[in-house]
């Protein structure tokens, strides 16, 4: 865990031993001149990050039980969440709220794996991908959405969210097509600006019964969540796309370069 109480610039950060699939870092910080009031806040990342220097790098800090409670914008865990694509796309914000990553989500386009944040044309997307759920244990099962929050243009998206696919009841250790299908792909075709496309993993506590909406458009995820008893998020993944040879909508994230 990191906690920091009115912190300015961190004058020690110490990675200690991992924790079952976390590392756990102890700051101190110097905040005897600052005016911050005092706050604390507390986060966790997925090892195997090193250093909180390389937390832009893959693996990325999947966050993150951090409730901003620090008020210094110097903060230990501001830094490290910053660095996530899913804040830094603002998928979590604006589809969901900060989640501890607890599963293994791999999105496969033909052959080639997604990596988050990334941007893909609309012919590499047109076919349904290949969803894994990497474990142990096929007894667990999980449900898949995906969606677009920018639907029908990132400046105006009135019909957020849009709703792309929706899978249930996929057994751990396998992949969405041993799921129950509730509705079926519908390939993205972003017409304007930059759109974003989000794979949302839930794990299941039971096997229930879940309905198709009446209508793609304006689905909520965190709607759906509750009604469904599913809670908070286990993975998330997203990536970039636009209509071929389109330009500019919305600045999106390059996981190697940054920001374009």
């Amino acid at each position: 865990m990191v906690s920091c109480q009115s912190p300015t610039v961190p004058v020690e950060a110490q990675m200690v031993e991992p924790l079952d699939a976390f590392y756990s870092y102890h700051t101190s910080f110097d905040s005897s001149k600052t005016g911050f009031p005092s706050g604390s806040c507390s986060i966790k990342m997925h090892r195997p990050l090193l250093s909180p220097a390389i937390a832009n790098e893959p693996p990325y800090p999947t966050l993150l039980s951090c409730k901003l409670g620090c008020k210094s914008p110097f903060s230990l865990c501001r830094l490290i969440m910053s660095r996530d694509p899913l804040v830094i796309g603002n998928v979590v914000g604006d589809i969901l709220d900060p989640f501890v990553r607890s599963a293994n989500l791999k999105v496969t386009y033909n052959n080639k794996e997604l990596i988050n944040g990334s941007e893909l044309k609309p012919s590499t997307i047109a076919d349904e991908p290949r969803v894994e759920i990497r474990g142990r244990d096929m007894r667990t099962l999980y449900t898949l959405v995906m969606v677009d929050p920018d639907a029908p243009s990132p400046s105006t998206p009135t019909k957020r969210e849009y709703l792309h696919w929706l899978v249930t009841d996929i057994p751990e250790t396998t992949n969405a097509s041993y799921g129950n299908e509730i509705v079926t792909y519908e390939s993205p075709r972003p017409i304007s600006g930059i759109h974003r496309f989000v794979f949302v993993l839930f794990r299941q506590s039971v096997r229930q019964t879940i309905y198709a909406p009446g209508w793609r458009q304006n689905f909520s995820t965190r709607d759906f969540a509750a009604v469904y008893n599913l809670g908070d998020p286990v993975a998330a993944m997203f990536f970039n796309s636009q209509r071929e040879n389109g330009c500019g909508g919305r600045r999106c994230y390059q996981p190697v370069n940054g920001w374009m």
